[in-house]
């Protein structure tokens, strides 16, 4: 390896997936997370250095900070929904936890979890990433600065720096302006002066530059094989610029500092590089009649696992329906599509759909976060670790999910329903991604926000409203079913609508009507039907189905 040419970047998961897309509890701030740092060092003994447990995580949230029980949990289990884990080690945990017969034996449970310490704090810290400030929001689009004008390229060619989960942009500059705090939260106490500040001389251990590799990697001579922070900062070559003393194991603050400032580039595999030079896809077609084109880039062809993404924009008046390698275990974001049916029926990362009008998304089971967020009337059916949703008006979530949907703030008639659809590969997609059918949590949400949110923010679809979704695509595999079934209530409509038609069906046969009268009745139901198609948009969704070029396994391609 060449020393010359070490690269280091960001990593966009812990922001994509980890940052909550709320302002983070005002105990988050640094002033508090320091405090907490030196406190887990003193109770090594008590499950909270070098690996912090639940139960002291609560005692720490609940007792100190003074956070709700269900928040202190939420923030532990979205850092451990991160962590490296088989989909096996994912799936028994489901297991345990749908064995539970009280919420004590959960909490027994949720005892036996614990997670890195100095990456959990370094995970509490990224979640300032949405904290609002009062001086930005003054000053920060009066005199744009060109970091967020000229590097913020989205697909609608304007700055996305709204969205900065998915800005890597936002997530250097984040890094490189609090370098300085995220390396002093690692230091042990006796580095510190009585103010929690470095000094000159201040030594950085081997675990917290470990822990640092949860936020930065990096590369050397433009190779393809990535390297955590930790493997490069040791590396013999680099132990001068890095500030690695053989002797005493450590590293000198202000070498390792400035090392992480003088390697830091954009990521070559975040949305920017995605944009600017991702192989596009022609997935959508042109609608006739009008000016958007679709644009959807991905970075599949070059990026390794853990590091994919696909990003759509502005599919329009259209059915896309995909099954391909080129989806599976990606960071899929849905920006701008407006009355359009998508199906991205593949094993998923992560979704984000954006500012999204009078559609509807069948997803392929999301390993880790679904968030949806400025949208108007839409549909999201999917199987998911975990939904989150902000600033939606009338959208309807057919889910099922593991942990509580969550209400984040800017939300109005939210509507939650079971998940009521299959495709033949969805069980062995849901297997590979870890996701289970107990427990599902879809009628659970939890509110998140602020703001004066009150339950009246979402309802669960009555049963009388309730209907089955057919996907309209052949594909291999075994799925016959909907995985897990239907709420018996939701059962029971669909049993006592379908006695209806069974009724009806007999009364027609027992009219005994004459050949003119059944090709009479005929015209008058067919016409009817149409009339429903169109008033309730269905109409649209038929006629997409035959895309220009395409059939019927338009999935499969």
């Amino acid at each position: 390896m060449d020393k010359s040419g070490v690269l280091l970047w960001v990593k966009a998961e812990p922001f994509i997936v980890g940052a909550l897309q709320v302002p983070p509890p005002s105990k988050f701030s640094l002033h508090y997370l320091r405090k907490i740092s030196t406190y887990v060092r003193t109770r090594a003994t008590e499950g909270a250095y070098p690996r912090l447990y639940w139960s002291t995580w609560r005692h720490i949230a609940c007792g100190k900070l003074q956070l709700a029980k269900d928040l202190a949990w939420l923030y532990f289990e979205i850092f451990d929904s991160l962590a490296v884990k088989t989909p096996e080690e994912r799936l028994e945990w489901s297991e345990i936890l749908s064995n539970c017969m009280s919420e004590d034996e959960v909490e027994k449970q949720r005892n036996q979890l614990s997670v890195d310490t100095l990456q959990f704090l370094l995970f509490l810290y990224v979640q300032q990433l949405n904290k609002v400030s009062l001086r930005t929001s003054l000053i920060g689009e009066e005199w744009p600065s060109p970091r967020n004008r000229s590097q913020s390229p989205d697909l609608t060619e304007k700055s996305s720096c709204h969205n900065k989960n998915w800005n890597d942009y936002s997530h250097q500059a984040f890094v490189c302006d609090h370098l300085s705090d995220l390396l002093e939260l690692l230091l042990d106490p006796e580095q510190l002066t009585a103010s929690f500040h470095s000094t000159h001389s201040s030594l950085v251990s081997r675990e917290a530059v470990v822990a640092l590799s949860f936020l930065i990697e990096g590369t050397v001579s433009r190779a393809r094989k990535i390297y955590p922070l930790h493997e490069l900062a040791l590396w013999q070559p680099l132990h001068a610029d890095s500030g690695f003393s053989r002797i005493s194991k450590t590293f000198s603050f202000y070498k390792l500092e400035a090392w992480l400032r003088a390697c830091l580039t954009g990521n070559p595999f975040g949305t920017s590089a995605c944009l600017k030079s991702g192989k596009k896809l022609a997935w959508a077609h042109q609608v006739e009649g009008t000016t958007k084109r679709a644009k959807i880039a991905c970075n599949t062809h070059v990026a390794p696992r853990m590091h994919r993404m696909v990003v759509m924009s502005q599919v329009y008046k259209q059915t896309l329906a995909k099954s391909s390698d080129t989806l599976v275990g990606a960071h899929v974001k849905i920006h701008r599509c407006n009355e359009s049916f998508i199906y991205l029926l593949s094993p998923l990362r992560s979704v984000t759909i954006e500012k999204c009008r009078n559609s509807t998304f069948v997803l392929g089971p999301v390993q880790t976060a679904l968030h949806v967020h400025s949208c108007d009337n839409v549909k999201v059916i999917a199987v998911c670790h975990r939904l989150s949703i902000s600033s939606t008006t009338g959208c309807v979530f057919h889910v099922l999910t593991p942990t509580r949907p969550l209400i984040l703030s800017g939300n109005q008639a939210v509507t939650f329903a079971p998940f009521h659809t299959h495709y033949p590969m969805l069980e062995d997609h849901m297997a590979r991604t870890g996701l289970a059918t107990v427990p599902n949590y879809w009628d659970k949400p939890m509110i998140v926000c602020r703001e004066n949110c009150n339950a009246s923010v979402f309802r669960l679809l009555p049963p009388c409203e309730f209907y089955v979704f057919i996907i309209p695509f052949e594909m291999e595999g075994d799925t016959t079913e909907i995985p897990g079934g239907l709420p018996s209530a939701y059962q029971k409509a669909l049993g006592q609508r379908e006695q209806k038609i069974q009724i009806w069906q007999k009364t027609v046969k027992e009219a005994r009507l004459t050949k003119d009268q059944r090709k009479q009745f005929q015209v008058l139901v067919e016409n009817k039907f149409y009339e429903w198609l169109i008033n309730t948009g269905h109409r649209q969704q038929l006629d997409s189905l035959v895309p220009p070029a395409a059939g019927s396994k338009q999935a499969a391609g």
